[in-house]
């Protein structure tokens, strides 16, 4: 049964009769100099098929040789993920036909993965903590890239024809799978953005993988389905394929919610298959039928010796491992000072790593969140990008606050500073000298402004006198606007006390 976006029961109407249950599977490409199994490099961008063998071509006689530090990579992800470490364990052959897989199968590994039984607690946008078990992590080759021309959509439907580049092929994945998850309500879309933002983190953290979603080193795969109130037995499934965007993954999984309540409320079946997301609009379309496990035969591969990591080289990498993302973030919140809520705003603005280089590069953490999680969060909402994307560097941030800090702008120039930045007009003391913004410090041209603001606000002036301390606001607000907003606040109310000779 088909369904279109105009079909769609609302989100809320969707959930009266049924729990969604999800499973998330996450590729990471391991940033490795060399493939898998052969010593091509992984350098990007270089011209198509110029970095293959033999061995990722799948030529005949061609034989495997495993990159250790794939392996490395891997068992410290499951470490991470609170995995228990296999003793023993080998790669498969998983068979299938497409051109990008010039083997006619892929390497991977299937009932005996190297690392199995883990978790990953993740925070919501609340707050709330929530644990994703996770079932495996396993070590994978990734195919080669098609690029499909001639048609509407840039698929192979409608396409004249398909070129192939073989260089990502054979690069290094390690494949994360959750066990189902359940039990999150209304805020299953939610829980999948935070696990792969959480994911991430850890990923980054661990220094295996830039995990850049926009340039595929991380994708997402978004298994749905749902299950009515009360009953056991899942639901057919649905697999929303190499989703690259964490807006993209809530969204994805929000849409087959609505998809599949709107499939089974008119009598229809959910057929298993995987689905294409679009962008644009935040739907999904049908790809294919989606295959069973013993639909890819998959046999252990007979070129590659089974890998026994040793206990004492899996307890060294244990002990080898970074500051975790959520131990992290609780020593920032205690060095900040800050409370739980405003560190979930800094979590949930992603803008962490930001504040920490910011504050490296000079500034007060204060100073710092002030700014990211101010004008430039704004600035970023407008703009529809994440803070990181804004074109201003984090020693650009911290010479604004700098130059707040000596007194030489306020925060109203400051605002403009960054403006300036943003707008590509040069570092922040390019933008003060071309658009003149330093704060007025000549004490006698401040003085007269204030003179002047008394004189033209005599009544305002009397009530200072009589001890309404209050009304200095109104004469600050009168010099600041003779100064063109270019006067110290602070200053200019030590001027009007001063001269009113009250006692601030």
């Amino acid at each position: 049964m088909t369904v279109t976006t105009d079909d769609l029961v609302s989100y809320e109407d969707a959930l009266t009769a049924y729990d969604p249950v999800m499973g998330l599977e996450v590729h990471v490409e391991l940033g490795t100099d060399t493939k898998m199994f052969c010593g091509c490099s992984t350098t990007l961008g270089a011209e198509p098929n110029s970095q293959v063998c033999p061995v990722c071509l799948g030529l005949p006689g061609a034989l495997p040789v495993v990159n250790a530090i794939g392996v490395e990579s891997a068992i410290k992800i499951g470490l991470a993920l609170n995995c228990e470490i296999a003793e023993w364990c080998r790669f498969a052959r998983k068979n299938y036909f497409y051109p990008d897989m010039p083997k006619n199968f892929q390497t991977s590994q299937y009932d005996e993965p190297i690392a199995f039984n883990g978790y990953l607690d993740v925070a919501l946008e609340d707050g709330e903590i929530f644990r994703v078990q996770i079932e495996r992590a396993h070590m994978e080759e990734d195919t080669g890239k098609s690029t499909h021309v001639g048609g509407a959509t840039g698929r192979i439907h409608g396409a004249s024809h398909s070129l192939l580049d073989y260089n990502r092929a054979g690069i290094p994945l390690i494949e994360i799978v959750t066990k189902p998850i359940e039990g999150a309500g209304a805020r299953a879309p939610e829980v999948a953005k935070a696990y792969v933002a959480e994911l991430r983190e850890l990923i980054k953290a661990l220094g295996v993988s830039e995990a850049r979603m926009e340039m595929g080193q991380m994708r997402c795969d978004v298994n749905l389905s749902l299950r009515p109130h009360g009953r056991e037995k899942f639901g057919t499934r649905s697999e929303t394929k190499n989703v690259n965007s964490l807006r993209s993954v809530e969204r994805a999984a929000r849409y087959e919610i609505q998809r599949h309540a709107a499939v089974l409320n008119a009598g229809g079946t959910i057929v298993q298959e995987t689905r294409h997301f679009h962008e644009e609009d935040g739907s999904t379309t049908a790809g294919r039928i989606k295959e069973e496990a013993e639909d890819y035969r998959y046999f252990p591969e007979p070129d590659l010796v089974p890998i026994a990591p040793a206990r004492d080289w899996v307890e060294e990498l244990r002990a080898g491992l970074p500051e975790l993302p959520r131990l992290r973030r609780k020593r920032l919140q205690e060095d900040w000072g800050i409370s739980d809520h405003e560190m979930q705003s800094v979590l949930n603005a992603g803008a962490i790593d930001l504040i920490v280089a910011t504050t490296e590069a000079g500034a007060d953490s204060a100073s710092a969140r002030k700014w990211w999680m101010g004008e430039l969060a704004r600035r970023s909402n407008e703009d529809g990008v994440e803070l990181a994307e804004l074109p201003i560097t984090t020693a650009q941030v911290a010479r604004v606050s700098a130059l707040v800090a000596a007194g030489d702008l306020n925060d109203k120039l400051a605002r403009q500073v960054i403006e300036g930045v943003l707008a590509g007009e040069g570092d922040p003391d390019a933008v003060v000298e071309k658009r003149g913004l330093k704060v007025v410090s000549d004490e006698g041209a401040l003085g007269a402004a204030v003179d002047e603001a008394i004189a033209a606000n005599a009544a305002i002036a009397d009530k200072i006198r009589g001890g309404n301390l209050a009304a200095a606001g109104a004469l600050i607000g009168a010099v600041m606007k003779l100064t063109r907003g270019q006067a110290d606040a602070k200053r200019v109310r030590e001027l009007v006390l001063e001269k009113l000779g009250v006692q601030g």
